[in-house]
């Protein structure tokens, strides 16, 4: 028994573009249509390089349908760190309520907070004194 995952290029181009149609519904905030498909069987988690956008209603409803708000992307960033660096303050809110944990991701959502000096946000995650003494990681420059 083997763990891999299909790659897209094995998947058939019906399915391809039919995926391509729902990240640019995620991206274009057309919540209808995306909870439509979710409805009839789109699992709420999938992502591409693009999956956030700061849609906060949309947030909403796929948390609603079951949405992890803890899935990393292939950097291990959460939802709620992208949402913090992208000033997506709304987003940000929505994912605490719906169960988003600050201290998860490289970096987490607070240290990110904490680079970019959002007070406001340490307070809506929780963020405690023992959050504000871990070290911040710094954002890598240009190459030389």
């Amino acid at each position: 028994m083997t763990d891999a995952k299909p790659s897209a290029d094995s998947l058939p181009q019906e399915t391809l573009d039919f995926a391509h149609r729902m990240f640019d519904a995620a991206r274009e905030n057309n919540a209808e249509l995306l909870m439509q498909a979710i409805e009839v069987g789109l699992p709420p988690n999938l992502t591409n390089d693009k999956a956030y956008n700061g849609h906060a209603v949309l947030t909403r409803d796929l948390l609603a349908k079951g949405a992890d708000p803890n899935r990393t992307n292939d950097q291990g960033q959460t939802p709620l760190a992208g949402a913090v660096f992208k000033g997506h303050d709304e987003v940000v809110r929505i994912l605490v309520q719906g169960g988003a944990n600050p201290r998860l991701g490289t970096p987490t959502a607070i240290q990110t907070a904490r680079l970019f000096k959002k007070d406001e946000l340490l307070q809506v995650m929780g963020a405690t004194e023992e959050d504000l003494k871990e070290p911040v990681p710094s954002i890598p420059g240009p190459p030389h």
